[in-house]
């Protein structure tokens, strides 16, 4: 049996709180501003590993 579905889209990060912060990372996500603007065009490789390797570590560092 074969599926004309596609694996799932890895979704945005964003909580919706958007401002960057002095080290330019964004308060909500973690993000910086140029990831958050490629994040459109990245393939889900990238945005899985952004997600599980570099917010984790961001966040940890922040806290």
């Amino acid at each position: 049996m074969f599926s004309n579905r596609q694996s799932p889209v890895v979704l945005t990060p964003c909580i919706g709180v958007c401002a960057l912060d002095a080290d330019g990372y964004c308060e909500g996500c973690h993000r910086t501003g140029a990831e958050i603007a490629a994040w459109r065009t990245m393939s889900d490789v990238e945005r899985l590993r952004i997600m599980d390797e570099v917010l984790p570590e961001r966040e940890r560092k922040r806290a």
